[in-house]
């Protein structure tokens, strides 16, 4: 299998949304955070169901359960939301 090194390196360990973003705290205490308006399922959820995240895949994956999302580290650092 393999491994981007970002996928190697760096894993959530918090993830919540404030002001209309998803912020994700990396275990290296870095913060990342990306606009809710540029996933199609996160902008037409509620705030309640925007706000339901789980961190899966030992810390390599987001996921909103309410609106079925799910988001790769891999991919929002690439851009891919």
């Amino acid at each position: 299998m393999r491994y981007m090194v970002a996928e190697l390196m760096f894993t959530a360990v918090k993830a919540w949304h404030e002001n209309d973003m998803i912020c994700i705290l990396l275990n290296d205490n870095r913060e990342i955070r990306f606009p809710v308006f540029l996933n199609k399922r996160l902008r037409s959820g509620s705030i309640e169901e925007v706000c339901d995240i789980e961190i899966i895949c030992g810390g390599t994956g987001l996921h909103w359960p309410r609106l079925d999302e799910d988001l790769s580290l891999t991919g929002i650092l690439e851009g891919r939301f």
